[in-house]
């Protein structure tokens, strides 16, 4: 299983959507505060978006294909482990970036 989802992390690090290119320009390189973000990170049985391990903080983009019921589930059982999960849809992330960065700003501060 773990290489499988190995396998699954790295498909999707070289095939990300429009929003998590762009959002990942602003993340990678410890541009946000200084913290350290990665890409398609296993956690779990789960496959974060984002996540800053120091943190403890998962960002998460939607887009249309999200089942909102299995992400309010998955996001509960991630704060059981001490996650923090932050969800933003697509669009967001494409107009309005710098809102998105102030509420994860906002959230890493929080510790």
């Amino acid at each position: 299983m773990q290489r499988q989802q190995g396998a699954r992390c790295r498909s999707l690090r070289n095939h990300p959507t429009e929003a998590e290119r762009y959002l990942w320009r602003s993340l990678r390189g410890r541009q946000l505060a200084g913290e350290k973000f990665r890409r398609q990170v296993a956690i779990s049985c789960w496959i974060a978006d984002f996540a800053c391990l120091r943190c403890r903080l998962v960002v998460e983009l939607d887009g249309g294909e999200h089942d909102r019921v299995k992400d309010q589930m998955r996001d509960s059982l991630m704060a059981k482990q001490g996650w923090r999960v932050l969800r933003f849809w697509n669009n967001d992330v494409l107009q309005n970036t710098s809102g998105v960065l102030a509420v994860i700003l906002q959230e890493i501060e929080k510790g």
